[in-house]
């Protein structure tokens, strides 16, 4: 399971991480990363392409979580 994430802070203004090759890329706003993965999700602000399964486990197991809140807290 390879997982890209972007955190979008503005147009052209991103915070990038995984592998450019990932299965999926996983995209949320930074305003919209506040929400939590889960409830972005669920409310359609945390966009996939790709497996969802994949980006249910990694929701499931915190790592997506992790993963934006890392992202979305940058200097």
């Amino acid at each position: 399971m390879s997982l890209h994430y972007r955190v979008a802070f503005a147009k052209n203004d991103e915070a990038v991480e995984g592998p450019d090759d990932a299965d999926n890329v996983v995209t949320i706003s930074a305003a919209d990363a506040a929400l939590g993965a889960q409830v972005a999700f669920m409310q359609g602000k945390l966009k996939n392409t790709g497996s969802t399964g994949e980006l249910l486990a990694a929701l499931a197991d915190g790592s997506a979580a992790a993963a934006i809140s890392r992202l979305a807290s940058r200097p």
